[in-house]
């Protein structure tokens, strides 16, 4: 039996809680899971993690529209010590393999969103080539290597001086990506190390040698990804009403106090300008919000809403009735939203949208999961999506 072994730790440093961030509209572990259920050699997908957020985010693949894609995987939990900052993925591996049965493993890394079910089913296939032991996965490089030495002086490494060749007469050489690795359980066990023995290279696409650990790679990867055709994009349909939640979309979900105990909310003024900008289309405007308090109606007469719908207890039949009074099909209205109230109604609109901290249950429905977070400018980053 093979099995895929994604380990997703919840205490990244760089950039917290990196795995469940959205890139290309979906958390990043989501694009390696998909990769590895849908790769014909693997059996078993186990997604191991230490946080309870990562583990409900996949558990929620497995029950949204592709839930067929994702039966494969399954989440494990993580010992203490397996998910520590000084815990090598090794000790993870090996804590994985006292537990469960397998004959070969495949160890992805969840940075790797750039990885494709073609790019495993090769791994597999070289794996189980004679002579092999492991396999890794790899990218071309051409660029000249130098040594440099103690005393400062520097080496050629991979080319001669005095015979430099052209691009097009040289071989490169080939680097890990960190994408993949496959072993035996045995060979894991034995020489506790992700790969062993006569080890063979998968070669992928040289810009695949991208991982994800500073927030510019985002940036970079996300465009790579839809260069290379590897996101579905939906079609963003004519919009011609927009409407949102009020707290945790045009807020951070926060409730705040002044010393008089009068009741505080924060909004961002680059929200008011993306409504600006859809006024300016002629396209109608509205908050739809389950809380009545005076704050929303002074925000939303500030940013001069057409409609603003208040204590609202069911949010899809309000916006039924707010699309005809206005005469807008549901297939022509954007709705952003973010809490369990609003997924009904995020799945019902033509273009359905979630902040980067929406419920897991709310981004997996939705068409499109922004960058950025309730209050922190996600309707500005959405109008300026539609708008293009």
């Amino acid at each position: 039996m093979n099995v895929a072994f994604i380990p997703v730790r919840g205490g990244s440093k760089s950039i917290p809680l990196k795995n469940i961030k959205p890139i290309c509209g979906k958390p990043l572990v989501y694009w390696t899971v998909k990769a590895a259920c849908q790769c014909q050699y693997i059996d078993i997908v186990y997604v191991a993690t230490d946080s309870d957020i990562i583990a409900e985010t996949v558990e929620g693949f497995k029950k949204g529209a592709e839930s067929e894609i994702f039966a494969k995987a399954q989440v494990i939990g993580r010992s203490a010590e397996s998910a520590s900052d000084t815990a090598s993925t090794e000790f993870v591996m090996l804590e994985f393999a006292s537990n469960y049965d397998f004959d070969n493993i495949v160890l992805i890394q969840a940075t790797s969103p750039m990885l494709t079910a073609v790019d495993l089913c090769g791994g597999f296939k070289l794996f189980e080539t004679e002579g092999t032991d492991s396999v890794l996965s790899a990218v071309r490089q051409y660029r000249f290597l130098w040594d440099e030495e103690p005393d400062g002086r520097v080496l050629a490494k991979n080319y001669d001086v005095f015979r430099r060749p052209r691009r097009q007469e040289f071989a490169g050489y080939l680097m890990e990506n960190g994408a993949f690795y496959i072993s035996s359980k045995a060979d894991l066990v034995k020489y506790q190390n992700r790969v062993s023995g006569n080890i063979k290279a998968y070669e992928m696409r040289e810009d695949s040698a991208f991982e994800i650990d500073e927030p510019s790679d985002w940036i970079i990867i996300e465009a790579l990804m839809r260069k290379n055709g590897l996101v579905e994009e939906k079609n963003i349909p004519e919009i011609k009403m927009f409407l949102t939640d009020c707290d945790g979309c045009l807020t951070d979900a926060g409730m705040y106090y002044s010393e008089q105990g009068d009741e505080l909310k924060k909004f961002n003024a680059r929200d008011g300008m993306g409504f600006a900008l859809l006024r300016a289309k002629g396209i109608i405007t509205g908050i739809v919000t389950s809380e009545s308090v005076d704050l929303n109606r002074r925000r939303a007469e500030k940013m001069k809403l057409d409609v603003l719908e208040s204590g609202c207890k069911d949010k899809v039949e309000a916006i039924k009735k707010i699309g005809a009074r206005y005469g807008v099909d549901m297939q022509n209205i954007a709705y952003v939203g973010d809490d369990i109230n609003d997924l009904e109604a995020v799945k019902m609109v033509g273009f359905g949208c979630a902040p980067a901290d929406g419920l897991p249950q709310v981004k997996e429905a939705a068409d499109y999961v922004a960058r950025a977070k309730g209050g922190e400018g996600v309707i500005r980053e959405v109008v300026e999506l539609i708008l293009g």
